[in-house]
């Protein structure tokens, strides 16, 4: 299936998909396994940081022969996209969706610079949906000691009237609201609980599925109750980057003398997979 008939499928069962950013190449291993294994599909996604750092092509390459070697629902995201000419990059190289993250613009340039990828999308002939993002959650992916500056959790959240308006003079075929959530996860606590009303009446008015970023640090309840809210994508990625790097840090101490990359990434490649192997259950509902 495609993945917009996937993202359909799952929201008809009152899943999500997981979508799991990747730094570097063993890391689509441990995401791939764990889905494999569970028999769910699964996103991978790379921010324009990560994909400078892969290759834009090289992990479309990657992503693609996974895909078709196994005949397996794998998909790749072009995460937080800042301005058009990623996203047209992404378009021209072959990812299965990208997301044109306009949320520190006005609501006027973020509409436009949205409609713009849309548009563009629409030309290329290609099968790649655009997701628009508004309300703004902070940036980095990292372990933080507090809520992330110009975050505001009560003034910032996305409206439902928004929402609709956005999606309206986009087209986005996806939308990432603020409900609550933050990128990143605190160090000291859960992340902070999710508006899962909010999230309900924005699936509503916006009439389009729902992505749910900085999904690392959110509590399971609020994962559960807002999947059936309409949630349909949901991403995780601080929490790979924390179980990997736990993970390689052990694997050198153990073994100070090895010099094989292939032997100590062992490791980090299989907490990678039981972090994700966790979420998938979770996500897909299974016990």
């Amino acid at each position: 299936m495609t993945l917009k008939e996937t993202i359909q499928q799952a929201e008809g069962k009152k899943v999500a998909i997981g979508h799991f950013n990747i730094s570097n190449l063993e890391m689509v291993w441990g995401i791939f396994n764990a889905a494999k294994n569970l028999n769910v599909p699964v996103i991978i996604g790379v921010s324009e940081g990560e994909r400078k750092f892969v290759g834009v092509r090289q992990i479309v390459a990657v992503v693609k022969s996974i895909r078709e070697e196994y005949d397996f629902p794998i998909f790749l995201n072009a995460d937080h996209s800042y301005s058009f000419d990623t996203v047209k990059e992404a378009i021209d190289a072959g990812f299965d969706m990208a997301i044109i993250d306009g949320a520190k613009l006005s609501f006027e340039e973020n509409v436009k610079v949205t409609k713009q990828c849309v548009d563009y999308a629409r030309k290329s002939g290609k099968e790649i949906l655009i997701e628009g993002e508004l309300g703004y959650i902070g940036q980095s992916s990292k372990v933080l000691d507090a809520i992330p500056e110009g975050v505001d959790l009560e003034k910032g959240l996305t409206t439902p009237e928004q929402a609709a308006q956005f999606v309206k003079e986009t087209g986005v075929d996806l939308f990432a609201p603020a409900v609550g959530n933050i990128h990143g996860m605190l160090r000291a606590s859960k992340d902070p609980h999710l508006d899962i009303e909010r999230t309900k009446n924005i699936r509503v008015a916006a009439g389009v599925s729902l992505v749910l970023h900085g999904g690392s640090g959110t509590p399971d309840e609020d994962f559960v109750k807002a999947i059936d809210a309409g949630v349909s994508i949901v991403h995780i990625s601080t929490e790979l980057r924390v179980a990997y790097r736990n993970a390689l840090s052990i694997a050198l101490q153990d073994n100070p003398e090895e010099v094989a990359p292939y032997k100590y990434l062992k490791e980090p490649v299989r907490a990678v997979e039981k972090v994700v192997t966790e979420r998938l259950k979770l996500f897909n509902k299974i016990s």
